[in-house]
């Protein structure tokens, strides 16, 4: 099968390496040179040049000219992994056997975007790892392989991010073999229980210590390395928290939401919050935080 790739982040990197890995023939990767969406932005170029793989760098082009390039490679099958743009009608219907799309949640719930940072924000016990047949809407179409991932209290978005990449890459070899055997099973997702998350501003990231402990601690886990991380305001200065851990203290029911409550040797810091108290193990920039001051 000739297959053309798009994806332009991390996690498309690993998939894309692990086809190059099991012998299947690429011929072209579509991806971005830079994106300001996607901050676990990844180069592929670099993979496709040591494998003599065609690389297309669709940042400026219209969905026109994407189309009218891989109409011309005329492919089997295109694998869109990573990919925040939809595809259109006229693209998805160039392969001979369609476009096989991935989304981290359990289809048909959770649709649209963000999905990782969702089920670590809403504190989420489990989600999912889907491959589909891709169609004009978004994660829409026929489910072709699914997998449950349970979410620990401890995971955050490397451990989760890591987690369902190494589950795709073990769907991706049954998908493959599926495919070169001509035995792929679609099963029609039930659009009536569809549910959407919606895509998440700079807004969506900020602490309010009014908050309970553990939303504080969902958000900080959900938004940290890949992603931006969460943040909050110090006398104007944006403060991002990589990590944090809810704390228990004694004789703090009187104490307002957002008083800094003990500072520690190492620069980590407790602050009362809407219940309870969290301990902000690591920030940057790693400004001096005064025991008493209020953020």
């Amino acid at each position: 099968m000739k297959i053309v790739f798009i994806g332009t982040v991390e996690f498309s990197k690993k998939v894309l390496t692990r086809l190059i890995e099991r012998g299947n023939n690429v011929v072209s990767v579509i991806t971005l040179k830079r994106s300001g969406f996607n901050a676990d932005h990844a180069l592929l170029s670099g993979i496709c040049r040591r494998n003599k793989i065609h690389c297309f760098f669709a940042d400026d082009r219209s969905e026109k000219e994407i189309t009218r390039y891989v109409r011309g490679i005329r492919p089997d099958l295109i694998l869109c992994v990573g990919w925040s743009r939809l595809l259109s009608k006229e693209l998805v219907s160039v392969p001979r056997l369609g476009v096989v799309g991935y989304h981290p949640a359990l289809l048909p719930r959770n649709r649209g975007r963000h999905p990782l940072i969702w089920a670590l924000a809403l504190g989420l016990r489990e989600t999912g790892s889907t491959f589909f047949m891709m169609d004009a809407k978004a994660d829409s179409g026929d489910i072709i392989s699914q997998r449950k991932i349970s979410i620990c209290y401890s995971d955050n978005a490397r451990s989760l991010y890591d987690k369902v990449a190494r589950t795709a890459i073990r769907q991706i070899d049954e998908i493959m073999e599926q495919f070169e055997n001509g035995t792929i099973n679609r099963i029609q997702q039930r659009h009536s229980h569809a549910s959407y998350w919606k895509r998440r501003y700079e807004q969506d990231g900020v602490i309010d210590w009014r908050m309970p402990s553990g939303g504080i601690y969902n958000l900080v886990r959900a938004l940290t390395r890949p992603y931006v991380g969460a943040h909050f305001l110090r006398r104007g200065k944006k403060i991002t928290v990589w990590k944090a851990a809810e704390v228990t203290r004694s004789g703090v029911e009187n104490c307002e939401p957002g008083k800094v409550l003990a500072v520690y040797k190492n620069g980590s810091f407790v602050v009362k919050t809407g219940s309870d108290c969290i301990r902000v193990l690591e920030r940057d920039p790693h400004v001096t935080i005064k025991t008493g001051e209020y953020l």
